[in-house]
């Protein structure tokens, strides 16, 4: 039985019917919709391993300072000279060093006896007369000298709060002061001279010595310029200090 007329014109009509196709582009549309998304999680995980880093780290460095010095828990260890001490740096309850007597009777720590006496002579060289007037103090002199300078205040008539907050702008509070640490030492002249003071502020450095409080500094370092008070950091980092004309603080950040 032959197909009638309407069946071959289906069968033609169907053979010939176009194949669907996807519009020109479609495809690399897709693709590159994909793209942006592949870029942000690779931006993502970059970000996580980033901050998982910056964790670790922070934990391994647990009991470091924040200004990059060693820990306070371990003097002894390379570095032990840049310990940054301050009211935000306190000194462990039982922190302890081996001292040794200067003469006229004041103490220091044994590893800056021979710079700090190389310090003293030189400066008698140059005509001065200097003496060490205060080095290392337990927290329990510490203590009393801060006690004593709050009572002084009391009796010129300042009130409670009034004379701590002037007594601690120059009297650190007990285990944050540089003294405790054994590094530092107040240095005077027998006879008054000031001009010493500008002598030690020139040539500190040479000895591994710097002005601890410089003038116009308070804001960073918490205390009050002294002129008087010079701590030991070793001759690089202080030679680096004296000639950027900065702060133990601003050196470390």
């Amino acid at each position: 039985m032959y197909p009638t007329m309407r069946q071959r014109r289906a069968a033609r009509t169907n053979a010939h019917a176009p194949i669907p196709r996807v519009a020109p582009g479609t495809a690399r549309r897709h693709r590159r919709k994909r793209r942006p998304r592949l870029l942000t999680l690779l931006v993502l995980l970059i970000l996580v391993l980033f901050s998982g880093a910056i964790y670790l780290l922070a934990s391994s460095a647990d009991g470091i300072r924040a200004y990059g010095g060693q820990p306070l828990d371990a003097p002894g260890e390379d570095g032990w000279q840049l310990t940054l001490v301050n009211d935000t740096h306190p000194l462990p309850s039982d922190f302890s060093i081996d001292t040794v007597e200067m003469p006229g009777g004041e103490e220091v720590d044994r590893r800056i006896a021979e710079p700090l006496t190389e310090l003293l002579d030189a400066c008698e060289q140059a005509g001065y007369q200097p003496f060490i007037r205060s080095g290392f103090r337990t927290r329990a002199e510490q203590e009393q000298i801060l006690a004593e300078r709050v009572q002084a205040y009391r009796d010129e008539g300042y009130d409670l709060l009034e004379a701590q907050a002037a007594a601690r702008a120059w009297v650190a509070e007990p285990g944050t002061s540089e003294h405790e640490l054994g590094l530092a030492a107040d240095i005077n002249e027998e006879n008054g001279d000031q001009d010493m003071y500008t002598w030690l502020a020139e040539h500190a450095h040479e000895y591994g010595f710097i002005l601890r409080y410089p003038p116009e500094k308070q804001s960073i370092t918490g205390v009050a310029h002294e002129q008087w008070h010079f701590r030991y950091v070793g001759v690089d980092a202080a030679t680096d200090i004296w000639q950027r004309g900065i702060t133990l603080e601003e050196y470390l950040a």
